[in-house]
């Protein structure tokens, strides 16, 4: 099994950057983002395994003090393949001007310098961005060098290459996203259906994703990975929650009650005791900062202020759920008795997880004239609770002009989609404002005994959505 499949056109991004160091004899800088675990320290391994040039791969450490990162860093470079090596030798810096220009003198031909976690290393020493900026414009772009900058937090990450950051204008960025379904469908040869489902639970992490081997359910995929208490399905959340939310930190417990399914603000607040401001600023911390979360408004013709907090990642929003209140079972070898609650709340908890999934595969092919004027696809909800949509698409995100579909998802195992489902479906979408004269769709695991919808998608159909 590939370590890298959905990772070719990454790789082949990498190597064309690399050739136009090569053949301009100037460098580049690259930036990497994508969620902890993702796979991005990986992708850039294999890269250098198969570019095979000189290179330094420094990891920031989470916490580290200036001094002990540049040491760390003059360390790695030491004990590098690049020229440098000879002159970084039993050598102590107390700039990171120094430290750079030290690095950039003993270049002499095409390189790659890594930085991995960068934004523990811009926590440690903020001043690291603009010493950066100075050596890469004095010397390092000189230098036939590609910097390639790692980083899981997605919000500092993104704002590296802003307006008056200082590496504004000087770096290419690049986003590795999780496998799409796709993506598992080739690397696990199984259906849609299951690699649909396997999605709701790996997330996408290569990591996890490789421990699949002939599991023909996500249940059994489950049983057998909780029989390990060191298996990735039950420790990555762990690291990934201690990477980015140590513990004390107030957002911890804020994720901890999202996942568990307290998904409005005063739920959250009764599951935390959290004061409504320190509650506000945790809830901006995971949603504008470390955008592990969405804040979701119903999608209408009439603009609302209600909100709902969405786990952003499927991996985490499956771990949050079931894995981390069960851990204690897990970690004394009982995670059989967590595997059969879960088997047992899976036919109906698939169903709730499986509907941001076909919100995405929707919204990857608008627009498309079966579904009207729609360009974003969100759903609905009434204050009171009494009307829920799964599926809404409309032309703009907030306070649309149109709404162009309503729609509903029945993730049953042998039930298709009945014209009970289309009376109930029709109904709804009365409610909806805007949603009177919508197309009605309906997507089905199992498949339709109603002919009446304006579209009617299978597993296959969203499967397709995210082959390009």
């Amino acid at each position: 099994m590939s370590r890298f499949v959905g990772r070719t056109r990454e790789l082949r991004q990498l190597a064309a950057l690399m050739a136009r160091v090569r053949v301009t004899g100037e460098g580049m800088i690259v930036t990497i983002r994508g969620r902890r675990q993702v796979g991005k320290s990986t992708l850039v391994e294999e890269f250098l395994r198969t570019e095979d040039v000189p290179h330094a791969f420094f990891a920031a450490s989470f916490g580290g003090d200036p001094a002990g990162q540049r040491a760390s860093f003059t360390a790695e470079v030491a004990a590098s393949t690049l020229p440098s090596a000879v002159t970084m030798q039993d050598v102590a810096f107390s700039t990171w001007e120094g430290l750079l220009a030290a690095l950039a003198e003993g270049i002499r031909g095409p390189s790659v310098v890594v930085v991995d976690e960068l934004p523990w290393l811009l926590r440690a020493d903020p001043s690291f961005e603009g010493a950066l900026q100075t050596a890469w414009d004095r010397r390092l772009s000189r230098h036939p060098v590609l910097l390639v900058l790692l980083g899981s937090d997605l919000g500092m990450m993104s704002l590296l290459g802003t307006y008056g950051r200082p590496l504004y204008g000087r770096a290419r960025e690049m986003v590795l996203d999780p496998l799409t379904p796709h993506d598992l469908a080739e690397l696990l040869d199984v259906s849609p259906v299951l690699a649909l489902e396997a999605h709701l639970v790996t997330g996408g992490f290569p990591r996890i994703a490789q421990e699949w081997l002939a599991d023909r359910s996500v249940t059994g995929f489950v049983r057998r990975q909780l029989k390990d208490s060191t298996s990735p399905l039950v420790v990555v959340g762990e690291r990934v929650l201690n990477a980015e939310f140590p513990a004390g930190l107030l957002a911890r417990d804020v994720l901890l009650a999202v996942g568990g399914g307290a998904t409005a603000f005063s739920r959250i607040r009764d599951r935390t005791g959290l004061s409504e401001g320190s509650l506000a600023r945790s809830l901006r911390v995971l949603t504008d900062d470390k955008r592990v979360l969405l804040a979701q408004r119903p999608l209408s013709a009439r603009r609302s202020r209600a909100v709902q907090y969405l786990v952003c990642d499927a991996y985490l929003r499956f771990w949050l759920r079931f894995i981390a209140p069960g851990m204690e079972q897990v970690l004394r070898g009982r995670g059989d008795v967590l595997a059969d609650g879960i088997a047992a709340q899976w036919p109906s908890w698939r169903g709730f997880a499986i509907e941001p999934l076909v919100r995405d595969s929707l919204a990857r092919g608008l627009p498309d004239s079966r579904f009207g004027d729609a360009r974003h696809v969100g759903s609905y909800w009434s204050r009171t609770g009494d009307v829920e949509v799964d599926l809404v698409g409309a032309d703009r995100p907030e306070a649309p002009a149109a709404v162009g579909f309503v729609g509903s998802v029945k993730w049953r195992e042998n039930s298709p989609f009945s014209r009970a489902d289309l009376r109930a479906l029709a109904a709804a979408a009365e409610q909806v404002p805007g949603g009177a004269s919508a197309a009605l769709v309906g997507v089905s695991r199992s498949g339709f005994s109603t002919e009446e919808l304006d579209v009617a998608l299978t597993p296959e159909d969203l499967l397709r959505a995210w082959e390009a």
